[in-house]
This record gives structure tokens, sequence and C-alpha cells, in this order.
């Protein structure tokens, strides 16, 4: 155990040597032999034997380096942060590269941001990082340790010079002494601290000397430090300086010429007598004094003139001051503290203010504010100041050996780094080391690693550390061995003036006046032995001789009354005469040590003239003659200083008793040595503490090898000694400082010189224990050895561990732990009973609600704790077992606090993972308790314990998981199983989660994920294999995962923080900057933005970025209030909000990794069916994906995800591709689409691929892709309402949006053969992955067609909603182009009746707020025929294929495709099931009243027939009866309308052409609009010309086309648009479009058929000579016909031309047309049966305006113009014979059918009609005579 290798090769304790700190050269006399005085020897023991301190016992933990964290990219549809971070990677310069550690760490941990991914590849079994590293991202164990209630806090070894350590530490060196006059004689002088309120010395004195420059020798240039050691700063403490030279040669050169006013030098003369008397004259007079104050700010220029110098170390040290004591900071090398130099600077003071001494000088005139009485020196007295701020760093610093050692820096490369970097304080870019503190002495380095053991940089082992005389008084254990005594002569009072001095020795006895005096005087001049006398200074001519002197004598460690100190008196006669002068005696005085010692008063002695043997004796005294008569004229002070002799009386009685008792030299009861014993409660505090170690260990001695009887008293005595030290000492620690000193360095169970006490202690202990539980009276004292128990538990277990390191200690070979120790049966047993009373007492005093209680219960718990490192695990087990016990089950809440602390602290120790159980199968006891007690805790009402159990699993996983010791695979896989029941439990009872709150649910989870994380796959399935439930339960927990870890943006997180105002819990009261990451965070933050504050304005002291502390706790304060989380992290420094970002980001994503990983194990284990699960549904895996789409997630885990998505339909496609999952694949499509529309391109092409999947699994099990399509389009439907597919233009208009392009393209990349091998390899998959074949055929089921077919048909269905979507603003105006959007929409989203069923029915609302009424019949006619089609091809229902065709001849839009997928379409929420016989009655229903608005009757008929067989099946009489009633008033309409005389329209149709670029899609192409049949020309040029013109620009004018000729598109002005609109008439299907007759629209009306129409003509005339019109002649005409796309009445306004075809008619064509059509027109009055006579009038008024038309001989343009102009002259020449003939032909028929129409008339007219007709027959005849110049054949002809 000598050598200190720390905590290798199982070393536990470690040594820290002590003979380093003491530097008070032990004296002679203390090596004699001590065994006579046992005491002393326990003393001696006590103070210089090796602290020896248990290295394990304040847990043991080396943490991994911090896991370093990459940023997480969060994509959203529109960012694309990696491009522009890997643009802004490449951008960064090399130089950039080198300056990371610009990052403010505020723990320990530096984190460095990695770029690379690379750092994901050594894991190859995960997905990414654990999610705790970023949980609990700052983890600090110290930290949490501190956090358990009543935790052991290290202290760190007593500083041997009292407190000096924890004070200030000062240091003082004398530069230079010059004087007006010159120096020419040497000078001496003390310095000591001095405290002017209580006008005593703090220090001992500190010498120097002066000597003249140039008898100065070289080598001594070194001249030591003084160092002093103060408490703390205050006004009084200052530095008193005292001056003394060569006693003055009479009628030589007086001190008087160095106070002269006028400024003389001595003349040479003078120097030369100076310098030869200095050098004869070895004594010295006291010459000057003076009073630095070190820390008064007050003593400026003003209360003691400019004499008195500002003080050095006063806080408002300015760079030099304005009176003549001038100081200048030599060099503020500021560092941060952690040096081993100061943190203080130093100061060069000069003293001006010296005054010099007059004879009546004594210390109470140091405090005389005149100072009449003192002359100035004319000189300066030059010092180097220096304040040392010793914190404790120094004493961490200590290592094993005691020298300093700093961060493992050779002190060397410390000095030379320090000045060179770190000088900020100088505002200078380089150092000035010119001036700086580390000067290089005389060329050599002064090493750091000096012996002092200060190890401060410039400290040198010759300085001198004067003793501090508050050591003596201090309330503090004594820690070091000093033992002198220090004598002060104060004054001689004689009857006449002597030169007087005195000689000082220490003498052991009186007897022979001639033996030499002991060496016992402490030298003036460092380094040289001790001395047998010392001399005082010389009291020049005075008759009170007064002294200044500090006389230091070490004693020998026993003393007897003989030992006495003598003083000589001498006279010294100050004259030169032939030799030196020679000091006369004048006589003696003599102190015995053992009556005066302790004494603090002034002592006065008489002076004898002779010395005679005995003379201390009273028989020596007689014989003795005294100066003075006796009086007693010598008065003088002293000061013992000593640790080893108690000024106590009781103390050293007890000493003496014990010594007695050890040497066996008393009587054998040994009742003296009790009531010694007893006594010592009488002791007063301080002498109590200062002899604290050594009392103890000598009660400890006996209580471990004494008697009953003496043990017991020994016991009390020291249960009542610590009580008082703990009660009465400063600190209010539960455990006091002195005694954990003692416990953990001083104890060392006396260095195995004797049995160890543990076995008497518990015995004892034990014993009074069972008598307080027998109900014996014990007194107050239990109560006592309760509050003081962890001190009695801590010695038990460090004399155990000591024994247990010596046994092993010689046998151990190197690098092996020491063996766990077997405790005999007696001892263990007596310890168990021990333990079981304390615990008894615990669980009563509990219920009382005492705060001992707990303190005990934590005490208990770190005796198990430390045991476990020391004796057999078994034997602990027993422990605590037995505890748990006591406290078994649910408990009140008090009790299960004490509980959770006592598993905490146990649960603490590194053996715990290895805790044996009663069962040797049963591995861990311990770990199975606390889970159990845990989860009991959940379930516990109290709030803050549910936190509190949370907190502790997290933390327990956490420093498993950061320990070096714990990093192999099969550790970590052994942790996670110990803890693996944990998720049994809460799988068991979820409601005991599910009431936790979102904190600890978190906690909770991060522990779940890291236990699974490390699992087996064998134990993983485990937790799966119980139960369906069970397994779906598990996949709860993972999804709460993603949902309590989704990374919301900050932005998100605004409305949660606000409401965060909740009753107030006992909840950490610290703000709360994160609601995701584990709450000790938020400690840490508020910690870090406390100190970052000010470091890291230092950084960066950038002006962007004020950062103020006022602002930062203005910001806390209102956090207190509930600010939002939001605020708070507003207000955090922005390198710690960058941090808590990052943080965030990566808990989001390896959360995410980690719940997919997990998942992927799943998916794996349920292929083999290995576990229970529905395989049916998979609900488990379906749910996840769900969850893992559906959240916020980084790139990172879209990039693991798609592999896994693939395998998982790979194993489980047939599952997840079934109609049970349809809203599974549904949320699927949806995400995949979402994704696809994203701008980052990683993200979008993954979504390709994902839909890719989807397609694959399609082929694969079904050969076909029908149902994806339609589940495709759905999700592309719901999609668009997310989507944004336009954006704004910045002139106000709508354009396509780049979602809306990306997804284009996604989904044309979907069927791109080409890049599909490149997609797959980018995504880390197969590329065969599409190859969709089963396994025992070649032939690949899939089919790029197919998936190009679909990809289009979804482009469609995109388009169409763009289309829509970019007609938002105009909808309103342009009803046809709105119609045509719902109508496009309806058709792209045909695949899905539901969706198609909806547009179709927005379309209707369309037309009816138009008031087209046919159109929306159509559209209802359309729905019905859905429903019905699916009906058909179900079987279902009454209707049959032949109803189907049926409604086809109504709307030919219901087609049969739709059918077939119809029944495909089933996904849930969509499809057939809302397909029913009742909704397409409805629909027919709704048409049959449209078609009725619209009087189309003949459509009702048809609808009405479709109907009545559902109402016959249905025997539903009412409703057929109805039908049929509808039906009769439907066929009177037809017949009305076809009775009337004025021929029935339904509509007008109206052909309008598009030509100019701003129509858009429209440009040059031409439609047929359907129009009510009120609305003229006139009206639908006015309504278009409203819509078009707001679509024009400033650039743009719209024209209408007044003609309705061809348009040549090249020939029109660009800038303009133009409009033709022509009336155009519908053509009946079997019309003959090449007949030349005019077409008169009522001869259509033959028959009752349907009013379909698909054609259209217009008849345009032109003349070939270019005039628009001419005579008959010229006349040509141009009829054009055209076919739309789809017939009229259809689902929309408008229908574009598809054909356009025309035929030209020559003028006598015309003609003959015309002729024939006026025939035609008669003939069918004449010839069209009529049903009954009654019918005759309406035949008779048509026929009549026929008639009138064609004889009335004034019609022009009739038949007698034809005739002038083609038969007359040379028209006539110009036909050809066939025409001329047809002509002539028509004219003919023409003719007799009127003649023929003439007679009818005459034979239906009444009275009144006769003379019409007479007017009839006389133009017939006139018509007859003008034509027959023409034709002449015309009169034989009628």
């Amino acid at each position: 155990m000598d050598n200190n290798t720390g905590n290798n090769g199982g070393q536990r304790f470690h040594r820290i040597s002590r003979q380093s700190l003491a530097r008070l050269k032990l004296d002679p006399l203390l090596d004699e032999n001590l065994d006579q005085w046992p005491h002393l020897n326990e003393l001696v023991q006590c103070y210089r034997t090796d602290w020896v301190k248990d290295e394990n016992k304040y847990g043991h933990y080396e943490s991994i380096a911090p896991v370093s964290f990459q940023n997480q990219i969060f994509e959203g549809p529109d960012t694309d942060i990696e491009t522009e971070m890997q643009l802004a990677n490449s951008r960064r310069t090399k130089a950039e590269d080198t300056a990371d550690d610009d990052i403010p760490s505020t723990s320990g941990r530096q984190f460095t941001e990695a770029t690379s991914d690379s750092s994901l590849s050594h894991v190859s079994k995960h997905f990414g990082h654990s999610p705790l590293p970023a949980y609990e991202p700052a983890f600090d164990w110290e930290n949490e340790r501190s956090m358990i209630f009543g935790q052991r806090i290290q202290e760190t070894p007593m500083a041997p010079y009292g407190s000096g350590f924890r004070g200030l530490k000062i240091s003082v060196k004398v530069l230079s002494l010059s004087f007006q006059a010159g120096l020419v004689e040497p000078f001496y002088g003390t310095i000591c601290i001095y405290s002017k309120e209580r006008r005593e010395k703090l220090s001992e004195d500190f010498y120097f000397s002066v000597l003249p420059t140039d008898t100065q020798d070289a080598k001594i240039s070194y001249e030591p430090h003084g160092i002093f050691y103060l408490d703390a700063p205050s006004a009084s403490i200052c530095l008193l300086i005292q001056l003394e030279k060569p006693a003055t040669e009479e009628g030589g050169v007086t001190p008087s010429v160095y106070s002269r006013k006028e400024p003389v030098h001595l003349s040479e003369r003078e120097k030369q007598k100076l310098q030869v008397w200095s050098r004869i004259m070895p004594y010295r007079q006291s010459f000057a004094w003076a009073i630095v104050p070190l820390f008064d700010n007050s003593v400026g220029g003003t209360s003691g003139g400019p004499a008195s110098p500002s003080s050095p170390l006063a806080p408002s040290v300015s760079g030099s001051s304005s009176h003549d004591g001038v100081f200048e900071p030599v060099a503020n090398i500021t560092l941060d503290g952690k040096l081993g130099y100061s943190s203080g600077s130093s100061v060069v003071v000069e003293i001006s203010n010296l005054n010099k001494v007059k004879e009546s000088y004594t210390e109470d005139s140091l405090q005389d504010p005149k100072r009449k009485v003192h002359k100035p020196v004319r000189g300066v007295l030059r010092l180097e100041i220096e304040k040392h701020q010793t914190g404790h760093s120094d004493l961490e610093n200590l290592s094993e050996s005691g020298s300093m050692t700093n961060e493992s820096v050779d002190p060397g490369d410390r000095i030379a780094d320090s000045t060179l970097t770190k000088c900020p304080s100088n505002g200078s870019d380089h150092p000035q080391t010119s001036s700086s503190k580390w000067n290089i002495y005389d060329g050599k380095e002064i090493s750091g690693n000096s012996s002092s053991g200060h190890g401060n940089p410039e400290m040198n082992a010759d300085d001198f550390q004067a003793f501090d005389f508050r050591t003596t008084m201090r309330n503090e254990p004594f820690l070091q061995l000093f033992h002198c005594l220090y004598v002060y002569p104060l004054n001689v009072t004689l009857s006449r003036k002597r030169n007087l001095f005195m000689r000082v020795e220490l003498r052991k006895d009186d007897a022979d006046v001639r033996r030499q005096p002991l060496e016992a005087m402490y030298p003036r001049e460092p380094g040289a032995s001790l001395q047998k006398w010392a001399h005082t200074q010389v009291a020049v001519g005075a008759r009170v001789a007064c002294f200044h002197d500090e006389i230091k004598l070490s004693l020998s460690a026993i003393w007897t009354p003989l030992h006495h100190l003598l003083f000589t008196f001498f006279h010294i006669d100050l004259q030169t005469k032939l030799e030196a002068p020679k000091p006369v005696v004048i006589g003696y005085a003599a102190l015995p040590l053992s009556t005066h010692a302790q004494l603090r008063s002034e002592i006065s002695l008489p002076i004898m003239r002779e010395l005679v043997p005995h003379y201390l004796q009273d028989i020596g005294k007689e014989r003795l003659d005294y100066l003075e008569d006796g009086k007693n004229v010598f008065r003088l002070r002293m000061k013992l200083c000593s640790s080893l002799y108690p000024i106590n009386e009781r103390i050293r009685d007890f000493f003496l008793e014990y010594d007695r008792h050890t040497l066996r030299t008393s009587p054998p009861w040994g009742s003296e040595l009790l009531e010694a014993i007893n006594s010592l409660k009488n002791v007063d505090s301080t002498a109590l503490l200062q002899f604290l170690h050594p009392i103890l260990n000598m009660l400890l001695h006996l209580i471990g090898s004494g008697g009953e009887t003496l043990q017991v008293a020994a016991f009390r005595a020291m249960v009542n000694i610590l009580t008082r030290v703990q009660q009465e000492s400063v600190d209010d620690a539960e455990r006091n400082r002195f005694l954990v000193n003692y416990v953990d360095y001083a104890f060392d169970d006396f260095g195995g010189r004797q049995p160890p006490v543990y076995p008497g202690l518990s015995t004892v202990w034990g014993s009074l224990a069972r008598s307080k539980a027998k109900g014996y009276r014990v007194g107050p004292v239990y109560d006592d050895v309760l509050a003081m128990a962890w001190f009695f538990l801590e010695l038990i277990v460090k004399s155990m561990a000591l024994e247990q390191t010596r046994l092993f200690y010689h046998s151990l070979p190197l690098g092996e732990d020491v063996p766990p120790m077997q405790l005999k049966e007696g001892v263990f047993r007596c310890i168990m009973q021990l333990y079981d009373c304390l615990l008894t007492e615990v669980h009563e005093r509990c219920k009382k609600g005492s705060s001992l209680a707990k303190r005990l219960n934590s005490s208990l718990a770190f005796f198990c704790y430390d045991l476990l490192s020391i004796i057999e695990p078994r034997q602990v087990f027993e422990l605590v077992s037995l505890y748990l016990d006591k406290f078994s089950g649910v408990c009140q809440s008090v009790l299960h606090e004490c509980k959770l602390t006592f598993l905490q602290i146990v649960c603490d120790h590194d053996l715990f993972v290895e805790m044996p159980g009663r069962d040797p199968s049963d591995r861990n006891y311990l770990s199975s308790v606390l889970i159990q007690e845990l989860f009991l805790t959940w379930d516990h009402d109290d709030l803050s314990q549910r936190s509190k159990a949370a907190r502790m699993l997290v933390v327990i996983l956490c420093k498993h998981e950061f320990d070096a010791r714990y990093q192999k695979p099969e550790d970590k896989l052994y942790i996670a199983q110990l803890y693996f029941p944990l998720i049994g439990q809460i799988l068991d009872e979820m409601p005991v989660f599910y009431n936790l709150n979102a904190v600890e649910k978190r906690e909770v989870l991060i522990v779940i994920l890291q236990i699974v994380r490390n699992l087996d796959e064998t134990s993983l399935v485990k937790a799966w294999q119980q139960s369906i439930a069970r397994t779906r339960l598990f996949f709860k927990l993972m999804e709460e995962c993603l949902v309590l870890f989704e990374h919301r943006k900050p932005a998100d997180g605004m409305l949660m923080g606000s409401s965060s105002r909740s009753p107030v819990t006992d909840g950490p009261s610290s703000p709360k900057y994160s609601d995701r990451l584990s709450p000790a965070i938020n400690n840490y933050l508020s910690e870090a933005s406390r100190q970052e504050v000010r470091r890291v304005n230092s950084q960066l002291s950038s002006p962007s970025q004020p950062y103020s502390l006022r602002e930062a706790l203005a910001q806390a304060q209102s956090s207190r209030i509930g600010a939002s989380a939001q605020a708070l992290r507003e207000s955090l420094h922005p390198i710690l909000r960058q941090k808590l970002e990052l943080w965030e980001e990566n808990l989001s994503a390896a959360v995410s990794l980690q719940v997919l990983e997990i998942s992927e194990k799943f998916s794996m284990m349920a292929a083999s069916h290995s576990i229970a699960t529905d395989y049916g549904k998979l609900d488990c895996i379906t749910a996840m994906f769900m969850s893992f789409f559906s959240r916020n997630q980084p790139l990172a885990f879209w990039k693991a995800l798609f592999p896994v998505f693939y395998s998982v339909f790979d194993h489980h496609g047939a599952t997840l591709m079934a109609r049970e999952n349809d809203r599974f694949l549904k949320q699927v499509a949806f995400h995949l689409l979402r994704l696809a529309v994203f701008r980052n391109e990683s993200i979008r092409k993954r979504a390709v691929i994902g839909l890719q999947i989807l397609v694959r699994s399609s082929f694969y099990y079904f050969m076909q892709t029908a149902r994806l399509r339609v589940m495709l389009t759905i999700t592309l439907s719901e999609l668009m309402s997310d989507v944004q597919v336009t954006q704004m233009k910045s002139d106000g208009t709508l354009e396509e949006s780049g979602e809306a392009r990306r997804l284009r393209r996604s989904l044309e990349e979907m069927a791109d053969e080409y890049k599909s091998t490149n997609l797959l390899r980018e995504c880390g998959l197969p590329e065969n992955a599409l190859v969709a074949s089963l396994e025992r055929s070649a032939e690949n089921r899939w089919s790029w067609s197919e998936v190009k077919y679909l990809s289009d048909n979804l482009i469609l269905a995109l388009d169409a909603s763009l289309e829509h979507a970019l007609l938002a603003s105009v909808m309103t105006i342009d009803r046809y182009a709105a119609a045509e959007s719902y109508y496009k929409l309806a058709m792209a989203f045909a695949p899905v009746p539901d969706l198609h069923i909806m547009w179709l029915l927005h379309l209707c609302d369309a037309h009816q707020e138009m008031q087209s009424w046919a159109e929306a019949a159509q559209c209802a006619v359309a729905v019905a025929g859905v429903v019905m089609q699916a009906l058909v091809a179900r079987n279902d229902g009454v209707w049959s294929k032949d109803h189907v065709t049926a409604l086809r001849k109504i709307c030919p839009m219901v087609s049969s495709e739709i059918s077939s997928e119809a029944s495909a379409a089933e996904v849930e929420g969509y499809g057939a099931s809302k397909l029913t016989v009742d909704s397409a009655v409805k629909y027919l229903q709704l048409a049959n009243k449209l078609f009725s608005q619209a009087e189309l009757f003949h459509f009702c008929a048809s609808i009405l027939e479709l109907v009545i067989p559902v109402y016959k099946s249905r025997r539903a009489y009412g409703q057929l009866a109805k039908c049929h009633t509808l039906l009769t008033n439907i066929y009177e309409s037809i017949l009305e309308q076809e009775s009337s005389p004025i021929p029935f329209t339904d509509a007008t149709y109206y052909r309008v052409g598009f030509y100019g670029e701003r129509f858009g899609k429209l440009d040059k192409k031409e439609y047929v609009y359907r129009e009510p049949r009120d609305v003229r020309l006139g009206d639908i040029m006015e309504k278009l010309s409203h819509i078009y013109e707001s679509r024009m620009d400033g650039n743009h004018t719209l024209h209408i086309i007044p003609d309705s000729r061809q348009v040549k598109a090249d020939e029109l002005q660009p800038g303009v648009c133009y409009l033709q609109i022509t009336a155009v008439d519908p053509v009946m299907e079997d019309e003959d479009l090449g007949s030349r007759r005019e077409r008169i629209f009522s001869l259509s009306t033959g028959s009752v058929r349907a009013r379909v129409f698909d054609r259209f003509l217009f008849d345009t005339p032109f003349t070939k000579n270019g005039k628009t019109q001419g005579g008959l002649e010229d006349q040509w005409k141009r009829r054009t016909v055209l076919e739309t796309e789809g017939s009229f009445p259809a689902l929309v306004n408008r229908l574009l031309v598809i054909k356009s075809e025309s035929i030209e008619f020559s003028p006598v064509e015309n003609a003959i047309g015309m002729i024939e059509t006026r025939t035609a027109a008669l003939r069918n009055e004449l010839e069209e049966p009529r049903s009954s006579e009654g019918d005759q009038l309406p035949r008779l008024q048509s026929l009549q305006r026929i008639l009138q038309g064609s004889v009335a001989v004034q019609v022009n343009s009739g038949v007698l113009s034809v005739c002038t102009a083609f038969l007359s002259g040379e028209p006539a020449t110009r036909l050809r014979s066939q025409e001329l003939q047809q002509l002539i032909a028509a004219l003919l028929e023409f003719m007799a059918v009127c003649k023929r129409a003439i007679r009818v008339h005459f034979r239906l007219i009444g009275e009144e009609d006769q003379d019409f007709h007479t007017q009839l027959v006389n133009g017939f005849q006139s018509l007859t005579a003008e034509l027959s110049h023409y034709i002449p054949a015309i009169l034989s002809e009628l």
C-alpha cells in the first residue's frame, strides 16, 4: 500500500502523504522514544501518517467521450435544407474548419458537429444513435447523485494551515531599500501580519536583510518570499514592518542622518566610518517601523496625509496612485483560476512612511494617530505583495506525492504557455513579457514543482511560510505537528541608562550552571540549524529598555518542571577602543516552562545578579541576589503554539490516564480512566475540536480493545463528542466537515498496528440498540447515536475495507481486484441485528415524520452501498432483503420515499449489476426489486414521487450507458436483460403508464427504447410471444414514442408552451426550455445561461448580438410567471439555443430510427411466424408505418425507412395489400404522394420508389393494378386539398405551383423504366426490387405499360385538379369554364365512383345555378348510371344490361368502362357501399324533375320507365300510381309540343371560335354552345365579351368578328383577341346534309324522338367576286357542318368542335334549293295525316301561311325573281342545260303543288275566308302569267 498507484491493480485506497505539508521541521527532541508516552505516540502518528482515502467511496465513474451530434435535417414540402447545407459545407474554407474549439462547452463535453455521415457506418446493427445521449446530452453523474436525499458530499482534505487554503495567501518579497542619504550599512527587518483592531500579531515574523550595494554578494541575490495566510480580507489587517540596523557607535554617525530634512548625502568619511563599524558591531538596534494596511481603501490621501500609502490589495488598485506611495501592478495576468498560480495580481508597493523609532517606542504608540513622537525617515522600502486566491483548486491538484500537478502539464510548459497565450486583460495582442510575473531570476528558471507543496510556479523552496497564530485559536482540528514557544521580551526598567540587550536560552535543569543549553532556538537566517541561544536588539542608552523581538524556540515533546528559559542581560559599550566592544553581563532571569507556558498574559520577573546551581528551587533561591531590590523589573510575553500539548487540563488528564491504562500502570479497574473519559464532555469546544482526531483515535482504540465497561463509556463519550462537534461547528451540512475529513482521510484504523475497530464498534452499538429494542431505558444518548449513525457506519465500513486491503495486499497479483471478504459469522450477525434495529427506528420515526429518519435511511443505504465493494455480496444481499421485507409493498408515502432513496443509493453502486439474488437462477435480485418498486411508484398517488421514480430509472440507465466500463456489447446486453422485465410490467398494466404525465412518459419511453435497443432478438421475441393484445400494447408504446418525441419546429411549440400555467405541482422549479429533452436539461441550461453570458461574450464579442445579463435575468424572471417555453428559448444565448435545437433534433431522429429498427425486427419475426400477432391484418406493422409517415421526420429517417418499407412489403405484401388493410394502404399511398411533392430530391425520389414498391406488390399479388389505381386516385384527390397546387404570380393571376410540378414529375418518374435502376441504387434497394415473379415461374408480372397507364391516369387527375384551382379567381364569371373544370375532375376521378359522383353532383349544382336544366339533368342521369352499372355488375337490384343501354341513349357518357372498376373500388369509406338501388332511384327522380324543367319530356318518359321496374319489384303500388300519373302528364306534354303551330325548340345553338393567345388553351379552337331558347345572338355576344374582356390585360383588346366566314388565323392582328359567334342549327340523325334545300326546322318535328344532337350546320352566303351580297345570279352559299365531341344535351354547356366540313352551292343550285324547299313545305302540309277531323283549324292556319308566302306576286325574292335572274337573257346562256332543266322542273312542280293547295284551301274555308281565297286565286293566276314569259310550257302543264 505504500506505492501510490491510485486505482490500478485493485488499489482501493490512495495515500495522501503529509510530510510535504508539514513544513515545520520536527525537532530532534520529538524523535526520542515515545513508547513510554502512548498518547504522544498517538498524537505524532495522528499528525504524521499518510492520510488514507477510499477511492471508491464516492462512486467511481469513467464517462465515455460524449456522442457528437450532427444536425438533423427536417424538410418541409418547400425546403431543401440538405442541398443548402452541402453547398455551404463545400464553401467552408479550411481555415474555418480549425475554429471548432470556439464553441463554448458548458459541461465538460465539447460538442463538435461532425458533418459526415460516416460516423454511422461503424454501427452495423443499428439504424441510428441511441436516443439516450440526445435525451440526456449533458448527463452529469455527479450532479445527478447530488440530488439524492442524504447524498454524501466529498470534502476536500483540510489544509494544513488551518483554513489557509480556504482563505487568502499573501506573499511578500522585499525588493529594495533606499535612503536619501545613501545605504552604506546593512539593514535588517521583520514583516508580520498585524491586526489593528485586536492590537496583536497574527503571524510570526518574516526576517529579511538589505546589504549595502557594494558589499552585496551576488550569491544571495535571491530573497525568499514571506508567505502569510489570512482568513478573509479585512480593513484592520496590515503588514507591520520593523527595521533594525547595527547599534550606533557612540560619537559616530547617528541614525538621524537618515531622517534629515535637507537632502544631504553621507560624506565619504561618514560612509567609511559606518562601513567599518557595521563590520565590527554584531548587535543591532531598532531603527524604524511602518504599517501598511492591506485591504483598507479609506486610508487615501485624506486621513493619513500623503505619508500613508493606499493599501496594496484594496479592491481599487489603480494603475498608480496620486500620492508618493506609488504602486504599479506588475502584470495583471488573470487566468481562469484553474492554474496552480494565483488569480490575484502582484503589486509593487513603495513604502515611504517609515517612522524613526524613539526610545519610548512601544506597541501602543503604533496606534497613535498623531505620530508626533516619530520622525519620518527619508527613505523608501519597495515590496512586492501578491495575493493568491487559494480555492479548492489547489487541493484538487494535490497529487499523491503532495506536489502540485495541474492537468498533467509540465510546470515549465505552463509558465511559458500562459504568458504567451492567455493575456486577454492587457488589451494588447502580445503579452507584456517584460513586466510579467514570470521573470526568470538569476538566469535559472525556478521550477514550479518545488517541494513546497503550494506549487506556485514562482515560489521557491526557501520561501518562508509564516506560522499563523490563529491556528491555535480556531475551532478546527489540528492537522499538523507544531510545538514551539514564542517569547516576546517587552521591557526592562533599570535605575540607570544602559545599552542593554539579552540572550535567551532553553535549559533542561538548573543543576549545572555551566552546562550547555538545549539547541532549541530558531535561527533568523533561512536554512540554518537550531541554535543554542538567541539575542535581542540593543536598547541604546535607555533607562527603560524596550524590545521588539520575537524569539521562537522549539520545545521538547515532554517537559519536566525543571525545563526553563534563562535570560542573560548584557550591557555593551558602543565605542571602539582597541578591539571590538565586549558585552558585560548585568544579571539573569529564569522562567520555568511548566508554570508559565500556557499563560497568555504578561509575565514580570526579577533579575538575579549571579547564577548559582539549583537557582530554580527554593533551596537555591535563598542564596540569590537581585537587582533593583528584587523588583519584577523584566516584563515579557509568551505564546505557546503546540498541537502536542493540550492547554485544556481535562484533555491532559485523559491523555495521562490513557497512557497509564495502555502501559497498564494504573489499577486494573481503571476508574480514573472512566472519570477522565466522562469528563471529556465538559471540555470547551475549541480545545475539543483542536484535538478531535487524536481523541477519537484513542477512544476508538479503547472501544476496540477495552473491556465492556470501558467500551461503553468510550462509545458514549464518542457519541457525545461527535454530537457536540456536529452542533457547535459552523457548517450546517448533515455530515459535519471535520468528521467527514476524519473518516475519509485521517482514520486509518491504526495503520494495522492493532486489530480493526469494526467488530468492537458494532458490538457496543449493537448491544445498545438491542437494549433499546427490548425497551430498556438507554437515555438521550440513543437519539444522538441515530443522528451520528452515518459516522459510525462509515467508520465500520472503512475499518473493514482497510482490513480487507491489508489481508490481500501482498498476495494479490498486479492488476487484480481485491476479492470480497467473508465477515465472521458473529460479527455479521451483530451487524445484522444492529441493522435491523436501525431499520425499525427508520420505520417508526418515518411515520412520525421526523427528518432524522430520512437521513438515517440514507445512511443505511450508503452502508449497504459501501459494503458491496468489501464483503461477500450475498451478505449484503441479506441486509438489503431485510430492508425490503420491512418496507415491502405499498406503504405510506414517506416510507415509500425512503424506499426509493434507498434503492437509488444502492443501485448507484457499480456492482449493483451483479447483485446476487435469493435463488442462484434469479441473477439479479436488486434490479427486479427496483423495477417492482418503480412500477409501484408510478401507480402511486404522490405525483412528485412518480417523477422521481421515472428520473431514477433514466439516470441509472444513463450511468450504465455512459460508463466506459460497460461498453462491450455483451455488457450492454446483460444490462438490457436486467431491466427487460420492466417492459413486461408496463405491458401488463398499461393504465399505469397512461396515467403518467408527458414528461414521465417520455422518461419511461426513453428507458424502454434503450433497453430494447440493446436486447438480443431472442429476448425481444419474449415480449411479443405472449398474446396478440400484448404485442399490440407494445407497439402502442412505440407509437407513444413517436408522438411524444416528434420534432416540432419551435414555432409549433408556441401554443403549447403558453398553456403551461398548469396548477403548481411539486415539479422542478427550474424554467422549462424544452419539452422533449430530459428535465435535467432545464437546470443545465438555466445554469449554463448564467455562466455562459460572461464567457461567451468574451468569446463572441460581436456587436451584432448584444446580449445583456439583465436581459437574461428579466427573461428568467418572466419565466417564473409561466412564460412559454418559446420565450425562454429565445432568451438563451444563440450558441446554447443552437445546442438545444441540435439535441432535440437528434433525440427525435434517434427515437424514430430506433422505433423503425424495432419494427423491422418485428416484421422479420412475423415473417417466420414466431410471435403472437394478428396475422390477418398485421395491425402492429400497419399502425407503426402510419405513425412513421404521419410525423415530421428527419432526412436520416426517410433514408433508412425505404429499405425497411421494401422488406416489409416483400415479406407481408399479401396481407398488407388485402382488403382488410385498405385504410393502411390508403394512408401509405397518401403519404407517399405527399412526400412526392417535396422539394428535397432525396425524399422525393424515395417516395417514387415507395410508390413503385406498392405497384410491384399489386402486380405480384393481383396481377393488375386496377385496385391500386383506385386507391391512388382517391389519395391524390385527398392530397389535392392539402397541397397548394397554385401560386400567385406578381400580376395577381394564378399559376401552377412548384409542388404541383414536382408531383407531376414524381408521377412521371414512377413509370420511367430507364431511371428506375438508378433510383433503386440511390435508395439502397436491390436492383431487382421491382421484379414481381413468383418463386416457381420465371414470368415477371411487372408491366411498364400498365404502370405508364396508371401514372397517366394520376397525372390526368392532377391536371384536372390544377386546372380547377387555376380557375378559382374567375369561377363566378366564367361559368362555362367552371362547369368544364368540374366535368374534367369528374372524368379524371372516374375510376373512383364516389369521387366521380361527387364531382358530377358539383357540376349538377353549377348547372342548376345557371338554369341549364338539361345539363343538370344529364349530370343526375350520369350519377344514376354509375350506380346502376355497379349494381348490374354485382347482379344486385332489378336492372339488367338493357336498362343500362337505355340509359346510355339518354346520356352517352354512361360508358361501360367504369363498371369493371366500380367493384374494385371498394376502399374503406369509398365505393360500392353507397351504390344502392335507392340512391339510383333518387338521382333518376332528380333527372326527371330537371328534364321536365328543361321541357325535354321524351327523356322524362324514358327515365320513368327505368324507375317503374323498381317499384314493381317492391310492390310499391302507391309509387307506381304516382309514376303512371307522371307518365300520363308527360305524354300529354309531348302531344302539346308537337301540335303547336310554332315548332318547339328546346335550345338555341351557337358556334364560337376563339383566336388569340390570351385565350390560352382555347386559342384557335371552336366550340358549340347550347343556350336557353330565348337567348338571341346579341345576348350571347354580350355575355361572352363580358367574360373574356375581364381576361384581357393592358396589351390585348377583344374584337368580335361580325360574320361567319372562315377565319385565317395568320392574317389576324397580333395583340388582339377575336371571338367569332354564329348561330347554328342542329342536324337530325337521318337528314341529308347534301340537299340544297333550305332547312325549315318544323319539318323535322315529325315524330317523337329524343332531341340528341351532335352535328350542327349553318349556311353562309358569299359571292365569288368578293362582295358579300349580290344578285341571285351571283349569290353562292357555303353550308358548314360541325361535329362536336359528344352530343347535346351534354354534361357541359359547350362542346368542342372536332370536325368541320363545308359544301358550296352555286347560285342556281341555291335557287333550285329555295324553290324545292317551298314545295316540300306545302306538300308536307297537304299530306300530313291528321288523327281526327277536329284538327282542321291548325292545318288551315299553317296552309294559309305557306300559301300566302308562295303565290302573292309582290314577293320579290320569290319564284318570280328566280326566273328574272336565271331565265332572262344572259344568265340563261351561262347555265348548263342540266341545271336549266332542273330549275324549270322545280318551278313546274312548285306551281302544281300550289294549285293543289289552293283547291284544298277552298274545301277548308268558311264564309269569312272567301276574300282571302279570291286573292290567292288572283295571285296564282297572275304568277302563272308572269312565269309563262320565261317558261312557255307552264301553261300547258297547269
